[in-house]
């Protein structure tokens, strides 16, 4: 999501939970715990169609869940669906991969067994007639569904439904529900730990003369007049994709492609600014092909080559929808024209351009576990601004806009949420984050196994799902640094290291402070040319001193100093 570590716009909210001790409830649990009505099946595919009411601001479809049977099946399925919305009917089916869409709903003649259901708030239980049914195969579920969509009161962060028009008076309609869920809107199991191992088809009937933009790779079936039929835009995603990525644009906008060779060949590029806006548009995004190689060089090929990437302007700031990353900025360089870092180097971009795209590689590709680890998805796309910053206007450029990006963070909680109740950590995940994995940078000391270890992350975790130990693991392994207490000092506790030090008789003392047991950083001291490195720790240590008094230390690292 974009920026939502930010002074702007979300920051009050946060203040306001700030060292809130949270009561979880059971709703909390059944949202956020893959419990014992989700783990015994794998969604496989998504085939979701949509109609929409623009006038009562309603929708109805079908979504066609194909799964596989992973362990002995339990007696319900958990699907989740937020009130208003309604499940209206449900069946089981013996095929074995969802339909391919046509023109109108899917109404397939097969044998199927229509299935009760009860509903618990946001939680419906589908009872599992065939408990027969054993681990390997597989199966589709059958959910008819209708009503009213929450409608987005501050998005993408307040998300759900924007029912809006553009400054012309054309319809402009749009979803943002990263956190809020994507059952706000359809059945699903809206868990990040269950993308869909063959991805989503997802067809849209809208009436009027307007493009429907979303996912993947897209067609038109044009409706009849005369006949009262709509058009049918159908749009199909090859690859896993999490359910909150899954979006529509519609609205009445301008088209371009253009082609780029990439890492894996020739990657297919699609523009849809709103019509008015396209001058602006063809020069502002002329920044998406120096961006993409330079995340392609720092961070692997671009993961979805098969779907393509689409910029689409949105009516609100942005978002990493896959394959379709909205684009809501006005046509300004930096963060609504702010530079977020007050460095004046976040002037020399477009943030929202370069932030969501980058959560292409981490949040779309590398995808946590558990919304409690997201730092994994926010921290390491914030530094992604770095990276970008870094192949425009070089790294001392770069480094500066990432430190300044430091004064943003409040430490007003852990960056790790809570696991298993649904809970993301403080929104320092985005800045804290990226200092994090700066920090990991001026340890290993070495820019190309930087490089490579965020190569290795992309392709060790390619379209799959990590939690926050697995990933520290991995990074100490591949650093060979010893990351254990490091992670815990910064992930876990709002405590930012105080070096505490003092010069007598030539020697520089020095100690950390505020640490975890364990914690050590590498720094170097400075005073003019003369320079020495430590390793505080928790303990008083020191070493030989032939600089003055007025010293320095690693600007790159995350502390506080203490004479």
């Amino acid at each position: 999501m974009s920026c939502k570590g930010s002074k702007y716009v979300i920051l009050m909210w946060y203040l306001l939970i700030a060292n809130t001790t949270f009561a979880y409830t059971h709703a909390d649990t059944l949202r956020g715990s893959n419990g014992g009505n989700r783990d015994w099946w794998k969604v496989k595919k998504y085939n979701l169609q949509i109609t929409f009411d623009t006038i009562d601001k309603t929708i109805q479809g079908i979504c066609y869940i194909n799964f596989a049977i992973i362990k002995e099946p339990s007696k319900f399925f958990q699907i989740d669906l937020q009130t208003p919305m309604i499940i209206d009917s449900s069946s089981l089916s013996e095929i074995s991969d969802v339909p391919i869409i046509s023109g109108d709903l899917a109404d397939h003649k097969e044998s199927r067994t229509k299935t009760d259901f009860e509903h618990e708030g946001n939680v419906w239980w589908i009872r599992n007639h065939f408990l027969y049914w054993h681990p390997g195969e597989n199966k589709t579920l059958i959910i008819y569904f209708h009503g009213k969509p929450r409608s987005a009161k501050n998005p993408p962060w307040d998300g759900g439904f924007i029912w809006t028009k553009d400054s012309l008076g054309n319809p402009w309609i749009a979803v943002a529900c990263q956190g809020l869920g994507a059952s706000v809107w359809w059945p699903c199991k809206d868990a990040q730990w269950d993308k869909p191992d063959n991805g989503a088809e997802i067809s849209f009937n809208y009436y009027d003369n307007l493009t429907t933009i979303s996912n993947g790779i897209g067609h038109i079936i044009t409706g009849d007049y005369i006949l009262n039929t709509p058009n049918v835009w159908i749009w199909a995603v090859k690859n896993p994709i999490n359910t909150y990525d899954v979006t529509f644009y519609i609205g009445n906008y301008a088209h371009w492609t253009d082609t780029m060779m990439g890492e894996k060949g020739k990657l297919n590029l699609d523009f849809y600014p709103l019509r008015y806006n396209e001058a602006k548009a063809r020069e502002q995004f002329k920044v998406v092909k120096p961006m993409l190689h330079c995340f392609e060089y720092w961070m692997g090929p671009y993961p979805f080559y098969g779907d393509g990437y689409k910029l689409v302007e949105a009516p609100y700031l942005g978002m990493e929808h896959q394959s379709a990353v909205a684009y809501g900025n006005e046509y300004k360089m930096g963060y609504r024209g702010i530079d977020r870092s007050g460095t004046g180097v976040g002037l020399l971009f477009d943030f929202i351009i370069v932030h969501e795209s980058g959560h292409e590689w981490f949040g779309n590709n590398v995808t946590a576990y558990d919304i409690a680890d997201n730092w994994i998805h926010e921290g390491i796309t914030t530094y992604s601004e770095t990276l970008f910053a870094e192949c425009q206007f070089g790294k001392e450029k770069a480094f500066e806009y990432c430190r300044g990006e430091w004064k943003n963070i409040r430490n007003d909680r852990p960056i790790i949420g809570d696991y298993g109740v649904n809970n993301e950590g403080s929104s320092d995940m985005y800045d804290k984050g990226a200092a994090i994995i700066h920090m990991i940078r001026m340890m290993t000391n070495n820019d190309e196994k930087f490089r490579g270890l965020l190569h290795a992350i992309n392709e060790r975790w390619y379209h799959g799902i990590v939690t926050s130990k697995e990933l520290e693991q991995f990074m100490s392994d591949y650093t060979h640094l010893k990351l254990n207490a490091f992670f815990d000092q910064y992930l876990h506790t709002i405590q930012i290291p105080e070096l505490e030090y003092y010069i007598k008789n030539r020697e520089l003392y020095y100690k950390f402070n505020d640490i975890v047991n364990g914690f050590s950083l590498p720094l170097q001291v400075t005073d003019g040319d003369v320079h020495a490195n430590i390793q505080p720790n928790s303990e008083w240590q020191h070493t030989h001193w032939e600089g003055g008094f007025n010293i320095s230390f690693s600007k790159d690292f995350l502390i506080r100093t203490k004479s």
